[in-house]
């Protein structure tokens, strides 16, 4: 058995102290729990998506208490502004000069519920943040803190007073994860557990904002030989050609497939990426990134599965570099 990298035993414990904590609360919906707490760990952006009443804010919710760290949940209105996001510079009169006013994107864990009942100025204030973990505001750059990662909320089958996000938002989230209805075992054991307090109330911190940073930086030195990153830009390339979608994915995501990999690797304690990695995140790292001609989110999740069938996958794999 290859000796793990330094700090992938540490990484690997706290991924399972994070899935078993914020499954205290999260009952029937394990698959979800681990591919958001994948998400945090391969420093990507959250998209969790649901009809109403499955607990999707929950998630997000639970996620944010059992890492640590700064919390700021915005509620998507038709109103909001950018400024509302971002923060604004005030005059201080005693001082003489403008103040910036940090908005609630300056936050560790920012949660975005209901995205897309806001208007698309408004999510375009998110762009910066998702992407280079900055906000601009007069000219001067702020940077945001470490860890950082938004997650927003959206149902998809609720279009009245809705705002559809446009594909440069979209492709900025590394995972759309569904949250599902719980199993049915699992059906009581919900409305049980609500009955008397509701148990994200006594939710405790289950690993710290350093731990996850640490984490971060385990996922990024796990080996990836190249036949691994032949096959997810095979798969990536495969939807720019495949029947009926009008935009494929594009190169961002060949690297949040890869670095979502690698997190999962973590996640089960190798040092290393392994086309089953690949396989298992694809549906939810391109689905939500590729544009139909005809029919939405599930026929575009349905072509990656497709195309999983149709891509050769390696056979022969390094796992060691």
């Amino acid at each position: 058995m290859i000796d793990p990298q330094p700090g992938t035993g540490a990484a690997s414990t706290a991924y399972r102290r994070l899935v078993d904590n914020v499954r205290r609360v999260i009952a029937g919906n394990d698959a979800a729990v681990e591919m958001a707490a994948l998400c945090v760990f391969a420093d990507g952006n959250l998209l969790l998506e649901g009809v109403p009443g499955v607990g999707k804010t929950t998630l997000a919710r639970s996620l944010a208490v059992s890492i640590g760290g700064v919390f700021s949940r915005i509620q998507a209105t038709p109103d909001l502004l950018p400024s509302d996001l971002t923060g604004v510079s005030v005059y201080d009169q005693r001082e003489g000069t403008f103040r910036f006013m940090p908005g609630p994107v300056f936050a560790n864990v920012v949660l975005v519920d209901e995205i897309n009942r806001t208007p698309p100025r408004t999510q375009a204030a998110l762009l910066e943040p998702m992407e280079e973990r900055q906000v601009t505001v007069e000219g001067s750059a702020h940077l945001l803190p470490e860890p950082y990662v938004v997650i927003a909320t959206e149902n998809p089958i609720e279009q009245h007073g809705t705002y559809p996000l446009p594909e440069g938002q979209l492709d900025r989230f590394a995972l759309s994860v569904r949250v599902g209805y719980p199993e049915d075992e699992r059906s009581g054991a919900v409305v049980r557990r609500q009955l008397e307090r509701h148990p994200l109330r006594d939710l405790e911190q289950a690993i710290s904002p350093e731990e996850v940073v640490a984490a971060q930086h385990a996922v990024r030195g796990v080996y990836v030989d190249d036949a691994v990153v032949r096959y997810a830009v095979e798969l990536v390339t495969a939807t720019r050609t495949a029947p009926g979608v009008a935009l494929g994915a594009s190169p961002r995501s060949s690297v949040a497939l890869v670095r979502c990999a690698q997190a999962r690797a973590i996640a089960e304690a190798r040092d290393h990426a392994l086309p089953d990695d690949v396989k298992a995140l694809a549906v939810a790292a391109l689905g939500h990134r590729l544009v139909m001609a005809h029919g939405g989110l599930e026929a575009a999740r349905a072509t990656v599965e497709h195309l999983l069938g149709a891509v050769a996958v390696p056979l022969h794999v390094a796992r060691s570099g």
